[in-house]
């Protein structure tokens, strides 16, 4: 599980994003009549990375976290940017199937996927990327996509803030307030 330093509703949806993950992956176990800890998960996992465009994300996403990188040593697709497999993993989980939750918009689904990815991996990318990504998962996560206007004034607001500001804020309310007391 990752542990986001953000808190507050970011931190909390992560985690129920996570137990959504390890859920569809011990039922993807059974579905194959593996036991979790078993060498066959191992396999199982390989085989689900080897070609994750026929899985659903949720299901790479698990598969990923089985297994470690040879080269790096940490979660497959999860070690520093610049790891050769690990970024190849990286991109590959974006191969993997997106299917919309019932009445939820068209799309809430990549963005719920892009989030969490970014979320838990965050070291591989920026301070305004977390920050917009992170921030978005609570909405995200219940079934909110935010419009092309609304992600675009987020973005703008976070691009006023500093890093460090970034890495506090926990809502886009707060980014709001924050990026109102300047101008850039």
């Amino acid at each position: 599980m990752t542990a986001l330093p953000r808190g507050g509703r970011p931190a909390e949806a992560l985690s129920a994003v996570e137990a959504t993950i390890d859920a569809r992956w011990h039922l993807f176990l059974a579905e194959y009549g593996v036991s979790a800890g078993a060498k066959e998960e191992t396999d199982l996992a390989e085989m689900v990375v080897a070609d994750t465009s026929a899985f659903a994300w949720r299901v790479v996403d698990a598969a990923l976290d089985r297994l470690s990188c040879d080269r790096c040593g940490n979660r497959l697709g999860a070690g520093p940017a610049g790891c050769e497999r690990c970024d190849q993993a990286n991109g590959f989980r974006f191969a993997a199937i997106e299917t919309d939750r019932h009445a939820t918009p068209p799309g809430t689904e990549h963005g719920l996927r892009v989030a969490t990815a970014v979320a838990r991996t965050r070291h591989r990318y920026g301070a305004r990327a977390r920050c917009g990504f992170e921030l978005g998962l609570p909405g995200l996560l219940e079934g909110e996509l935010p419009s092309t206007a609304q992600a675009q004034a987020y973005r703008a607001a976070i691009n006023k803030l500093t890093e460090e500001e970034c890495e506090r804020v926990t809502s886009f309310e707060e980014v709001a307030e924050v990026s109102s007391r300047r101008v850039r």
